[in-house]
């Protein structure tokens, strides 16, 4: 697998981001000691598609998935999820708007209102 920095990430062009990520499939499939057509069988594609994805010559964003998931690394698309952010003005807002204390029954234990008598 190609380690890239940020900077050669962004130089790198896009045949060969597809390379890398053919190689990163590949990688993981060595580890888990799968053959191309098990992993295509469980991924339910082809052998003949896994191959052609490895060498970074066709591929799709479904194929990525489907082998992320049959390689049981689905869990690395959490990058792409956005998540919701507060900003330090709303955060504190928030923190205002909490409770400092509770409110006391009044002198001695009476009820600051009177009960009614309905």
């Amino acid at each position: 697998m190609t380690d890239y920095s940020d900077k050669s990430l962004m130089a790198a062009s896009d045949a060969a981001l597809l390379e890398n990520l053919g190689s990163f499939i590949k990688y993981h499939r060595l580890q888990q000691n799968k053959t191309q057509d098990q992993l295509a069988r469980e991924a339910g594609i082809v052998r003949s598609t896994l191959s052609l994805f490895e060498r970074g010559e066709n591929t799709s964003l479904l194929v990525f998935i489907q082998l992320l998931r049959a390689l049981k690394l689905l869990h690395l698309l959490q990058e792409f999820q956005v998540k919701q952010q507060i900003s330090p003005i709303q955060l504190a807002k928030i923190e205002q708007s909490k409770r400092i204390r509770a409110r006391g029954t009044g002198r001695e234990g009476m009820k600051l209102k009177p009960e009614s008598d309905w």
